[in-house]
């Protein structure tokens, strides 16, 4: 019987020092295409993926550079897209942040070696230009309920903060029961300064992130315009749900506005993941969400997307939890206890 399933891929942050040598143990069957992602990045004076997985040792000043980071995600994620279960029918792609150019090359838009090099090339950019920077602030409480009126608030605040002379705040990604926010350095701090400290994590500054999905970042996408083929683009083999919650459909998308929007709206405007996830289930109706690994940190906000559109009459985190214990509606590839739910048997 076949399971139809909305395939979720992570954005940066997810390879982590718990992912070190995640290629070596989950796709050691993987080397002619980590070959080219490796031939690729000899090319351009960079460290190979495969080496960078295989460390020894993880440094988070290292890893969560968006040079390093991003090619490691991409890979382990791909990777993953390419290992589900024959039983798993995809019926649709998205990703948070970066993992919707992930997205592109698991939905088929982008061939493995052509979405490769969108993500070595825009996450190398990231990196060398480093605008601005992001933090996290959730407006849920425990029971993850929606809280309107608190998200308002603190979307109020940060344009109150952004009107401030000298000042650069926006919201980056809505991300389940979480704001992501960015900005230059006094918008940062100044939101850090307004809020009241949640759990001793929150407000949390993400370490080398730039101020992703804002106008900060029009200079990073001109410049991957120059750098990048317009042509790589082809029809997806399944619908992709892109950061606005917009579908693009095999046979009938326009290459140019896809591309148009990969490396323009996606760059500089925020990133609703929220409504991603909720278009998603909404239109597809899936058996399953299925996380690509690495990491296992975007299971949350996928839930908690869920959960503020009453997904399956589950209106709470206590709802959620309960459905999932009877039979996993979500499963993290990056969880060793759930990978096993969405992979076929070795070979």
């Amino acid at each position: 019987m076949t399971r139809t399933a909305v395939l979720i891929c992570p954005g940066r942050g997810t390879y982590n020092k718990p992912e070190l040598g995640y290629l070596h143990r989950h796709h050691a069957d993987k080397a002619s295409l980590f070959a080219g992602f490796d031939a690729a990045r000899v090319a351009q004076g960079q460290e190979e993926v495969t080496a960078l997985d295989g460390a020894t040792r993880f440094s988070v000043a290292k890893y969560s550079r968006g040079d390093i980071a991003s090619p490691l995600i991409y890979a382990s994620a791909l990777a993953d897209a390419q290992s589900l279960a024959d039983d798993i029918e995809v019926v649709a792609v998205t990703g948070n942040s970066m993992g919707w150019y992930i997205a592109l090359a698991a939905a088929g838009a982008l061939s493995p070696q052509h979405g490769f090099d969108l993500v070595n090339t825009m996450g190398s950019l990231m990196q060398q230009h480093l605008i601005g920077g992001q933090l996290v602030y959730p407006f849920t409480g425990d029971d993850w309920r929606p809280d309107p009126a608190r998200k308002a608030a603190l979307l109020a605040l940060v344009d109150q903060i952004n009107a401030r002379a000298g000042h650069v705040l926006a919201l980056s990604i809505d991300l389940g029961g979480m704001l992501v926010l960015a900005g230059d350095e006094p918008g940062l701090a100044a939101f850090e300064e307004a809020v009241p400290q949640i759990d001793g994590r929150f407000p949390m500054r993400l370490a080398n992130h730039a101020g992703f999905h804002t106008a900060l970042q029009a200079p990073v996408a001109a410049e991957g315009r120059k750098h990048l083929n317009g042509a790589m683009p082809r029809q997806p083999a399944v619908p992709l749900v892109d950061g606005r919650g917009a579908i693009w459909q095999p046979g009938s998308t326009d290459l140019m506005a896809l591309w148009d929007y990969t490396l323009g709206h996606q760059v500089v405007e925020p990133y609703d993941f929220t409504r991603a996830v909720q278009v998603a289930a909404q239109e597809f109706a899936p058996d399953l969400f299925i996380v690509t690994g690495p990491g296992t940190t975007l299971g949350g906000a996928v839930a908690q997307s869920l959960v503020h559109q009453d997904w399956r009459g589950m209106a709470d985190k206590a709802a959620f939890k309960a459905r999932q214990s009877e039979a996993p509606l979500l499963i993290s590839m990056g969880d060793a206890a759930q990978r096993d739910l969405a992979t076929r048997a070795p070979s």
